[in-house]
């Protein structure tokens, strides 16, 4: 009988795992940091064969056996791999025969890394005096733990490394007796191996991916509390841990994560499954956190706040992260996308019932006004372009994922969810969801699935009305026709460079209108299902379309009604009036509408008290004079217009926070501040120079933590070397947890080449972790002084850039497209392109794409616009005197 080969997407189906029993032991902690592990991989073969076929990379493969029921046990013939595939292929000189239940043992060793993929290693700076066995490197100390999604489980052990071939998994480690061992399930035993030496084990996990298996270890301590709701008779503990001496910083996440673990519980309608809940802080991660089952790990910004001295805005972020990652130990972990194209199913999700969590704990922080000015707005900017993709994007090569963990998979894929869910009403969208995970728990599931299941619990034809919005690229703008009495509406697609082609705009996308009018009290539930419609008996005083933002789609309104809704906003949502800004901004770049159309209508929203509206006001007017910037007189302009918008407000919002503000109003003060100081508001300038001297003096109290990153921000704009070697030395000494980050986006502030080029080779050294290097050139890529000098840099430096960052293509990909996507020249955007045209472009070749398609859209805005701008600008007194 032929041997059964794996084809070029996917292993062979022939042989299938059930259980991973994995031993590590020989870790050398220093030096290569290699290790040695066994692996016996118990496997069902359905048809005899004489291959094996399994995935591995960057391992090396001692020898193999395989023992079936009925057949003597033989050693591999041959071990042959492809480093291309990242497969590894045992051949025996017998046939394996037909087994329920034959095993595979591998001997192996490999490499904990220091690439943030597969088992690797972590620096950081301990805070108090470690355990004497933790190891170190340089002046730094270490910590070792897993990252495994979408495709790293196969560099830590050899695996079937696909989401839909699902097993059991048995770990047990050997590591120094004075350090602490996690994984997922809880510690089964422990016994004294040799030389100082103990090896850990853990209980057996329940059926699941590879790429939710996790182990760590380190000089680990950890607070704790207990669910209030009882599984199998009694509460669940829930950890924190972190390296020693920062665990009192976990208190804030501890508190938000046994109240998500209940709260999922009882909305899901299906109990935790697990024995345990554990998170980690890891001190080198290149996401923001990854929801292992059972032990779910975070960098540090997002599990860690301490309530002195960390910035308010990380307390959200904390809050949010957390919630998210519980939600995929319901939702990915306990029931799994079938493939990687249905990613969008584990993180569209996880994403919006995160922020339901939020809002369910904390309705003071407004957190879907805070979605729409975010997640929505950075989902329709790359879903805009020529480049972005669908929600369910075709993945061939599981080694192509990385590149669509994307703000479409995410934030695209959470507000069509909740465009789903509003129409259907949360109450009946959670039934359905619960009925969907009951039904493939321990298993792999599709879109098709979930639609099903929605559709079972609403009685709605979901699959019909949802299909084009996950599976066809884009989205559409509505553009609104006034007739006397009624409004006739037409759908199209939105393009941020304006120009689709017939061909480009087939797709008929179900669209909720969300009509509000003085004559309902609440918005129409009406949809629209052609490409045109009239709407009639439409009330003339007031109306809007897309109620609260819940559809995912823009509006163009007739500049008349648009101007009338600038003065209707009682009758309007913080939503509504997000909505009404980003849309207006977006619309003028694609030349639907007009940057004086945009200015307008802003020009009149001093008076505005909502942060996340101003958030968006700022957001889109940075955007404008970023793209303008070369432009003197209309730079000029703008940022004049930016200081009457923001001044009044500033002053009376002042610098001291009362102890009884809320979460809000200490956000908006820092970002009137910041905006404030970046338009040259004397005042604001002067007392932020007079509090950073105070603050860089010694006297810490001088800058209160939500303003530590607008205070340094103006400050490294206006105070020039010496500014920003304060700022620097911050970095270096600083002990907030958040801090490293506030300095990074500070001193992209800086304001000339030198003072770039000093800059990036200090983010190209050591001292900046590889984590963080985007933030600080995000900030300078936001700033017309030093975006040129960016990108010179990266060019002329392209290897060290390169050697730094490519070790992990998530890494390097977010570098790119954040550093070069906010240029407005085509000559730049050819430069780019002929720039990588000759390099090896894989794992962020799509990332390229979309910054070209950014480029030219800003490219053409600008030259469309930017007379016009001018006048408008000059017509209402601003720009020069």
């Amino acid at each position: 009988m032929s041997s059964p080969k794996a084809d070029a997407s996917r292993l062979c189906r022939d042989v299938k795992p059930t259980n991973y029993e994995i031993s590590l032991h020989d870790l050398q902690l220093g030096g290569t940091f290699s290790y040695r592990g066994s692996v016996k991989i118990e496997v069902q073969v359905k048809s005899p064969t004489q291959e094996i076929v399994v995935n591995a990379f960057e391992l090396k493969i001692h020898d193999a056996q395989v023992s079936a029921q009925g057949a003597d046990p033989q050693e591999a013939s041959g071990i042959s791999h492809d480093d291309k595939s990242q497969r590894t292929t045992f051949t025996f000189s017998k046939e394996v025969p037909a087994s329920k239940s034959a095993l595979l043992q591998i001997n192996y060793s490999g490499v904990m890394n220091n690439t943030m993929a597969g088992f690797y290693r972590s620096k950081y700076k301990p805070s108090v005096e470690p355990a004497k066995s933790v190891p170190t490197e340089g002046d730094n100390h270490l910590m070792f733990s897993t990252q495994f999604e979408s495709s790293d489980a196969r560099r830590a052990f050899p695996c079937f490394d696909e989401p839909n071939l699902k097993a059991t998994f048995d770990f047990s480690i050997e590591i120094p007796d004075d350090l602490v061992a996690l994984s997922n399930m809880p510690e089964k035993g422990t016994k004294e191996s040799k030389n100082g030496l103990k090896v850990v084990s853990f209980e057996r996990t329940p059926v699941m991916s590879t790429y939710l298996l996790a182990w760590a270890f380190g000089d680990l301590e950890y607070v704790e509390d207990f669910t209030r709701r009882k599984y199998n008779g009694k509460p669940i503990p829930v950890r924190i841990y972190t390296t020693r001496g920062l665990k009192e910083q976990a208190r804030f996440g501890l508190k938000n994560a046994y109240q998500v673990v209940d709260y999922f519980s009882e909305i899901f309608g299906i109990d935790y499954p697990l024995p345990k809940m554990d998170m980690l802080a890891v001190h080198e991660f290149s996401h923001g956190a990854m929801e292992n089952w059972g032990l779910v790990t975070y960098r540090t910004t997002a599990i860690l706040f301490d309530e002195q001295h960390s910035a308010a805005k990380y307390k959200n972020r904390v809050a949010y992260v957390v919630a998210h990652e519980l939600a995929h130990q319901w939702f990915g972990n306990l029931v799994t996308m079938d493939w990687w194209s249905e990613l969008w199913l584990n993180e569209g999700f996880a994403t919006w019932v995160g922020w339901l969590a939020i809002d369910h704990l904390y309705p003071e922080f407004e957190v879907w006004s805070q979605f729409v000015t975010e997640a929505v707005q950075t989902a329709q900017q790359l879903d805009s372009l020529r480049a972005s993709h669908p929600i369910e994007v075709p993945v061939k090569d599981a080694l192509e994922i990385d590149q669509i963990f994307d703000a479409i998979s995410y934030l695209k894929g959470s507000s069509v969810i909740r465009m789903l869910s509003n129409h259907l009403g949360v109450e009946t969208f959670l039934r359905g969801v619960s009925e969907y995970l009951k039904a493939h728990a321990y298993g792999n599931a599709t879109t098709k699935d979930l639609w099903a299941a929605l559709s079972q619990a609403s009685g709605k034809d979901v699959d019909t009305f949802m299909d084009p919005w996950i599976r066809k690229i884009g989205f559409p703008v509505l553009t609104v026709a006034e007739e006397p009495g009624q409004i006739g509406i037409r759908q199209s697609r939105f393009l941020l460079t304006g120009d689709v082609k017939t061909e480009e705009d087939d797709t008929l996308w179900w669209i909720p209108l969300g009509l509000k009018s003085t004559k309902a009290a609440g918005a129409t539930t009406e949809a629209l299902t052609s490409k045109e419609s009239t709407v009639r008996d439409v009330d003339e005083s007031f109306y809007k379309l897309n109620a609260n933002q819940n559809g995912f789609y823009r509006t163009n309104y007739p500049p008349a009604r648009l101007a009338k809704l600038g003065a209707q906003s009682d009758k309007l949502s913080t939503e509504d009036r997000i909505g009404l800004v980003a849309d207006a901004a977006a619309l003028a770049i694609s030349g639907d509408g007009t940057t004086a159309g945009l200015l307008t209508y802003v020009a009149e929203r001093s008076k505005e008290k909502k942060y996340a509206v101003w958030s968006q006001m700022t957001a889109s007017l940075g955007n404008i004079r970023s793209i303008f910037a070369e432009n003197q007189n209309l730079a000029d302009g703008l940022k004049q217009f930016l200081l009457k918008l923001v001044s009044q407000a500033t002053e009376d919002i002042g610098w001291e926070f009362k102890a009884d503000e809320d979460y809000l109003t200490g956000q908006l003060r820092a970002l009137l501040i910041g905006a404030a100081g970046g338009a040259g508001h004397p005042a604001t300038v002067e007392e932020a120079k007079r509090r950073f001297q105070r603050y860089v003096s010694g006297e810490r109290e001088a800058i209160h933590a939500n303003l530590r990153l607008p205070v340094f921000q103006i400050n490294v704009a206006q105070g020039g070397k010496e500014a920003y070697d304060a700022v620097k030395q911050e970095y270096l000494n600083t002990s907030s947890i958040d801090g490293k980050e506030i300095c990074l986006q500070a001193l992209g502030r800086v304001q000339t080449p030198e003072l770039v080029k000093d800059f990036m080779d200090f983010q190209f050294s050591d001292a900046v972790k590889v984590q963080d290097v985007h933030s600080g050139s995000i900030a300078l890529a936001a700033n017309p002084k030093a975006r040129d000098a960016l990108w010179e840099y990266i060019k002329e430096h392209w290897d060290i850039v390169y050697k730094k960052l490519s070790g992990n293509s998530v890494v390097l990909d977010r570098y790119l497209k954040n550093s070069l996507q906010k240029f407005a020249s085509y000559d730049k955007e050819k430069d780019i392109a002929q720039f990588f045209e000759s390099k090896d472009t894989k794992g962020f070749d799509r990332g390229l794409v979309q910054v070209s398609d950014t480029v030219r859209g800003n490219a053409k805005y600008k030259e469309r616009d930017e007379q016009l701008a001018l006048e408008w600008l000059g017509a209402h007194g601003y720009g020069k005197k």
